[in-house]
């Protein structure tokens, strides 16, 4: 199996299918590096594809020390694979707590990033969510524990925003919540612990989007509900940034309907790589509704 090793020692799992420019997927709490199997199979004739296990999901290692999973070490653990592939630049597309991890890259690493997609990113971020979102967290945690992610896994698998994915697919559901059974327990929660549940408000954050260049496409279910206002936010304040609302959709939005999501990407992907992507003209900004 191979393995990456980060700046901090820790082992991470990846796969690489496909060559020619690199794409790199970070997946959302409740996945893995399987979640992204349609974007691989679609991408890989074009692309070099990379997926990774988080730290904490076998078969990447589950360090004990819980100071060991933060909102920063997942940012650097996308920095890590590319420095490990020896990797100059590649697009990153990252789901839930994957785009968190990806946006923090692209305002921290900006040489880095060929392009962004953050989807389905924002639970918490509402300034009036933080303490319910902390406290959700928390509570998750030690259901995790109590349970075990075996049994613990189909109650989250059917939180509200995940019930979409279950009635539009029923059979892609199952598989995804089978998945979620396999993962670590103490993984599970000590991610929920250090990284979900401590990183910091995208409403904290409006100025370090607006020094993001690269060409950026955020997406979200128009049902995935805590995702809604954090993505118009990331629209308004990062100036390379197109936003793609996907009908009738949830969280689980690259699963879902991964023809539509494939679809806005590789436009990302084509537009980015020939230099075209656009960015916001100043005066869209401007504070009349009609104009002069």
């Amino acid at each position: 199996m191979p393995h990456l090793t980060t700046d901090d020692g820790v082992k991470l799992y990846y796969e690489e299918t496909g060559k020619g420019i690199p794409i790199v997927f970070i997946h959302e709490f409740a996945g893995d590096y399987r979640s992204w199997e349609m974007q691989v199979r679609y991408f890989s004739r074009y692309y070099r594809c990379i997926t990774v296990n988080a730290r904490g999901y076998p078969p990447s290692e589950v360090p004990k020390d819980g100071s060991k999973y933060s909102q920063e070490r997942a940012r650097d653990d996308i920095r890590a694979v590319l420095d490990a592939l020896k990797i100059d630049k590649a697009h990153v597309v990252g789901l839930s707590m994957g785009g968190f991890a990806t946006l923090h890259f692209g305002f921290t690493y900006p040489d880095r990033a060929r392009s962004l997609v953050i989807a389905g990113c924002g639970y918490g971020a509402e300034p009036d969510k933080r303490a319910q979102f902390a406290a959700e967290a928390e509570a998750s945690a030690k259901r995790f524990e109590d349970l075990t992610m075996e049994k613990a896994a189909e109650g989250y698998a059917l939180g509200p925003t995940r019930v979409q994915h279950q009635n539009r697919d029923p059979r892609g559901w199952r598989e995804f919540a089978d998945q979620l059974k396999e993962h670590s327990t103490e993984g599970a929660a000590l991610t929920m612990r250090g990284v979900q549940a401590k990183r910091p408000s995208l409403f904290e954050l409006v100025e370090k989007m607006k020094a993001i260049t690269a060409p950026t496409l955020v997406m979200t279910g128009d049902e995935d509900w805590p995702c809604i206002e954090p993505s118009v936010l990331m629209k308004k304040n990062i100036s390379t940034a197109a936003l793609v609302v996907m009908p009738n959709a949830g969280h689980n939005i690259n699963l879902e309907d991964p023809a539509a999501f494939n679809a806005h990407l590789a436009e990302l992907f084509a537009a980015a790589d020939a230099g075209t992507w656009p960015v916001r003209d100043p005066r869209a900004m401007a504070g009349s509704i009609l104009g002069k």
